[in-house]
């Protein structure tokens, strides 16, 4: 499968789900399990990656008891080299441009460029930009957080990734936000891009999902809720299919 072609098809037609697990957070079995009822809720793809204490051993575990259970598309969201498992589906190869330290910018991308060539890991060039307030992933990666009310910034940023060549912009407010990255934040940036926009972070409930898409998010990634909650399948069902009705 060609990941990123199977995800520009779906975003041509509707809104695109995916579910991010962090493998840290649970067992390989559980994390299937999660796989599996997820696809049965209607997300379109499976993120697996966290911010702290990811191995490629945890990787590897974690991604073949995922295909065991599910059909979706596996891509990898890294942290780092370690986060590489040559069992991935794909891998979003991303740049936090607004970090103020080379290492998140472009150092663990070219340490980890040879090992996804040898993988045959198909990579998905992504901007990834952290919104306030950023949570942990902001802190390890150095983020220069976006204001919430900048969106000078935001639209800057995202245009600069566009015009690099970046395939994906990912607006990011961080896991387990209190809120997710502003309505009108999104607008101003959708606005003015020509690439699919996907965004993340503190979305917990269809209203705020169906809010963001209709702003003009092309995917939304929820994943904190499957961790903290015990009905998430069913909280999915309802995040898919109100951001599924949203028309273009």
């Amino acid at each position: 499968m060609n990941v990123e072609r199977y995800l520009m098809d779906k975003i041509r037609k509707e809104k695109v789900h995916l579910t991010l697990i962090d493998p840290a957070k649970q067992e390989p079995l559980k994390a299937g399990e999660i796989a599996e009822k997820i696809e049965d809720s209607g997300s379109d793809g499976i993120m697996i990656g966290g911010s702290t204490n990811i191995t490629n051993k945890i990787m590897d575990e974690t991604i073949l008891k995922i295909k065991e259970r599910s059909s979706l598309p596996v891509m990898i969201f890294p942290s780092g080299i370690s986060s590489i498992s040559r069992h991935a589906d794909a891998i979003f190869f991303m740049s936090m441009l607004n970090s103020s330290s080379r290492e998140f910018l472009i150092d663990h991308q070219v340490m980890a460029s040879r090992a996804i060539k040898i993988m045959n890991i198909e990579p998905i060039s992504m901007a990834y930009l952290v919104v306030e307030p950023g949570m942990t992933v902001g802190k390890v990666g150095k983020a220069i957080l976006i204001k919430r009310d900048d969106m000078d910034s935001a639209v800057s940023y995202a245009l600069a990734a566009q015009y690099f060549g970046f395939h994906f912009v990912y607006l990011e407010a961080g896991s387990g936000a209190p809120e997710p990255v502003p309505e009108s934040m999104v607008k101003a940036v959708k606005n003015e891009i020509g690439i699919p926009l996907i965004v993340g972070g503190g979305i917990r409930d269809p209203e705020k999902a169906m809010k963001l898409a209709e702003a003009g998010a092309d995917v939304i990634v929820t994943g904190t809720l499957v961790e903290r909650s015990d009905n998430y399948d069913e909280i999915i069902r309802k995040i898919v299919n109100s951001i599924k009705n949203v028309k273009y």
